[in-house]
């Protein structure tokens, strides 16, 4: 009898699948599962390794002495990285507008005027049209009092700029409706004495005329070609429930692009440069023209370029291979957005830009491996076999899910990476690997969300959503209403949260609930099918993807609770019979190239 340990060393976790074998017999004892510690096909995985061994091992009743071999797959080390490239940036100088959306403005409507500063407010004559500019440190009752004391006298009061968070209660105040826009953080920096609009619109609508570069012409009489310079603060606008606009002499406003740089992108099929600028469509089509992908360059002094040298340079130092050697193997790129800072803004003001998103892998050689297994064998005293490559090990642990057969194909879908592999009728395995998973996902997410926190956007990845409407009852994303019979907690009430293992996580932002899942959806579609698709069309024997029968989706994002769904519709079309990998019958996706491991044992074919 003999126990053997398959260890399977991924982006993300590493597993290990532990069995004994009597003759001809085996059977099946545990598995572990842990992170995976450093990056994988590294050094730095050892500790991994041995406490998902140790797992295992407990599991079963047994220690490491135990063991008779531990199988080790042929971890080829990917790295991978992800830059964001802007390609339009709004800069809007000399304070020329409030693209501004606080939670709570006061009052509604649109009024515009002549700023004036509220210790100045009893100086303006009657009938005399003004947007009063209000500093902290002012309490909301004093200003509503001056305000009703203008329009008495006959001062046509329009609308309020405030610092404080003080909208509602000041217009609640008022004996005329004004707009009334608040937490302006610079509100010293508004230029006083210059014609300015402010607009607030109802309760679940954004404003119509400052997000309308017409609007803006209509209300500052502005010429076609003034008109032209006033896009990028329309644009800025857009979807805000409050704005204020001032018009200075001094004011400059246009939209800048920014150069992004270029990439040249070598193949087997050619060399072509791509400016980033010409968005993700262009460089993926010149991607695949050329494919497969033998390096990547970037442009010198753009984040593109800084990402790709930072690839090169953290796998040189980790494998101790020469940076020479080290070659970008596939990129994937997506449209997206990104929040840019607006230039001149006075309230801390984002907006929205045209961006792409890259991701990048290098593969380097098999030297590393054999590293791991040698100091695995001098620490636990046990023989380490680096038993066949990733791609055939899957394949073998996929075979093991009930209804398949050969010809078969895996997507194995990852932090860093989306690995395909298909084997034939006669046996023969092809494997490919390519840039941008799990992690691409999450940094799209943070992005066009603007969380500027990456837990919460990995956290909105991979759990379904709810809006809390009561503190009795919430209605899930897919519309459903579900209620409780104890009092939620008050932090909760009317938020977007996510459902994450039985609690309630409230997200800190304004966007309702369908703008979060939209996001998350078009992030793994745009990621996941698109590496699905594309993936299996590089493995497929004629390069048909409708000539592959059966597809088995392994690995942890096979686990997430939309994106089999998401690949399985996608295929669909191509008559593929696709689904979520049932290993050996009991472990669902996960273990696939563990259990391979352990079956190619003890005849130690790959």
């Amino acid at each position: 009898m003999a126990l053997v340990a398959g260890v399977d060393i991924g982006n993300s976790t590493t597993e290990v699948c532990l069995a004994r074998f009597s003759g001809r017999n085996i059977e099946f004892l545990a598995g572990g599962l842990v992170k995976t510690t450093g990056i994988k096909g590294t050094t730095a995985n050892l500790p991994g390794i041995i406490n998902a061994l140790e797992d295992a091992l407990k599991k079963a009743g047994l220690t490491m002495s135990d063991l008779a071999e531990i199988r080790l797959n042929e971890a080829t080390p990917v790295i991978g990285d992800l830059a964001m490239e802007t390609i339009t940036e709004t800069i809007i100088t000399e304070s020329t507008m409030i693209g501004h959306n606080p939670s709570t403005p006061g009052g509604i409507g649109l009024g515009g005027g002549r700023t004036v500063a509220f210790s100045e407010l009893s100086a303006v004559r009657a009938g005399e049209k003004v947007i009063v500019i209000i500093p902290g440190g002012i309490d909301f009752e004093a200003v509503a009092a001056a305000l009703n004391t203008a329009h008495q006298r006959g001062v046509d009061v329009q609308g309020a700029v405030v610092r404080q968070d003080d909208a509602v209660l000041i217009a609640n105040r008022l004996c005329k409706k004004i707009p009334v826009v608040d937490e302006v953080t610079f509100i010293d920096k508004v230029p006083l004495d210059m014609l300015a609009a402010v607009e607030v619109a109802e309760p679940g609508q954004t404003i119509k005329t400052l997000s309308n570069p017409y609007g803006i012409a209509t209300v500052f009489e502005l010429s076609p070609e003034e008109t032209r310079l006033v896009v990028p603060i329309a644009r800025a606008l857009i979807g805000n429930r409050s704005a204020v606009v001032v018009r200075t002499p001094q004011g400059d406003v246009k939209a800048r692009t920014i150069p992004a740089g270029f990439i040249t992108i070598t193949g087997r099929r050619g060399k072509v440069d791509v400016d980033v600028e010409a968005g993700a469509v262009r460089i993926m089509e010149e991607v695949e023209k050329i494919q497969p992908v033998q390096d990547v360059q970037g442009e010198a002094g753009t984040n593109v370029g800084g990402m790709l040298e930072r690839v090169r340079q953290v796998m040189s130092e980790l494998t101790a291979q020469p940076l020479a050697e080290m070659k970008i193997q596939d990129i994937l790129a997506v449209d997206t957005f990104m929040p840019q800072k607006v230039q001149g803004g006075l309230a801390g003001e984002f907006a929205l830009e045209n961006a792409v998103a890259l991701a990048a892998m290098v593969k380097t050689s098999r030297l590393p491996m054999q590293q791991i297994a040698d100091q695995l064998t001098a620490r636990l005293g046990v023989k380490v076999v680096i038993a066949g490559v990733e791609a055939n090990m899957a394949i073998r642990g996929a075979l093991t899910t009930p209804g398949t057969a050969q010809p078969l194909a895996i997507l194995d879908m990852g932090g860093g990476s989306t690995d395909a592999a298909i084997v034939t009728r006669d046996g023969v395995v092809q494997a490919i690997h390519l840039a941008g998973a799990g992690d691409m996902v999450t940094m799209l997410i943070n992005s066009e969300l603007g969380l500027d926190n990456i837990d919460l956007a990995e956290d909105i990845k991979k759990y379904p959503l709810a809006k809390v409407e009561s503190l009795y009852h919430v209605r899930l994303e897919d519309g459903t209403v579900r209620f409780y019979e104890q009092h939620l907690p008050p932090a909760v009430f009317s938020r977007v949260v996510i459902l994450k293992d039985g609690e309630m996580v409230p997200i800190p932002t304004t966007h309702p609930l369908d703008r979060i899942r939209h996001v998350r959806r078009e992030a793994k579609k745009r990621v996941f099918v698109t590496n699905a698709v594309r993936a299996l069309a590089r493995v497929a024997p004629t390069g048909n993807i409708r000539h592959i029968p059966f597809v088995v989706l392994v690995g942890g994002s096979a686990l997430d609770f939309e994106v089999a769904d998401m690949v399985t519709d996608s295929l669909a079309e191509y008559s593929i019979v696709c689904g979520r990998g049932n290993i050996r019958g009991s472990e669902g996706p996960r273990n696939a190239v563990a259990t391979g491991l352990v079956l190619s044992y003890p005849d130690g074919k790959a």
